[in-house]
């Protein structure tokens, strides 16, 4: 069971990226285009406004790079400190937990892309397709790059 487990982890990563990128890119969406109910409510936020419209364009292109595994590790990075960003600012002075200043969301986001920053992207990523050096984020990418590094041949 555990060795089933173990070659599903890469998967079950993509997955999770895939999931939190497209939650993400959504509130990114609503924010800039009014779509899926609109930024608070409805509308959208003003163009150029700080911090709102800024920080809806990285909930879009953030997310949507993350969704797709490009540049996963760069674009998660920039989700979680913007994420940081708005608990920190618009949440937590409020009070200080997440259930009582409406901060869930922020925090796990945060949360969620700082766990991408260190795991990468997992299977089915573009950054796969590229061979791009992120992509090395499951075991036996890891795995392999070690032994490289180390001057030991991998086998086939």
């Amino acid at each position: 069971m555990t060795q089933r487990l173990h070659q599903a982890q890469p998967y079950a990563l993509g997955l999770f990226r895939i999931v939190v990128g497209l939650l993400f890119a959504c509130h990114g969406a609503a924010s800039l285009f009014g779509v899926l109910g609109g930024a608070m409510g409805g509308g959208t936020v003003p163009t150029g406004t700080w911090p709102g419209w800024y920080a809806a364009v990285i909930q879009l292109v953030g997310g949507v790079l993350v969704l797709v595994g490009l540049g996963t590790r760069g674009a998660a990075f920039i989700a979680s400190g913007s994420m940081a960003y708005a608990y920190f600012w618009a949440h937590q002075p409020e009070a200080l937990f997440p259930l009582q200043n409406g901060g869930e969301t922020a925090a796990l986001f945060c949360w969620a892309f700082a766990l991408l920053i260190f795991t990468g992207p997992g299977a089915l990523a573009l950054d796969a397709l590229f061979g791009r050096k992120g992509a090395q984020g499951t075991r036996a990418g890891r795995n392999a790059q070690d032994t490289k590094q180390q001057g030991t041949p991998v086998a086939a």
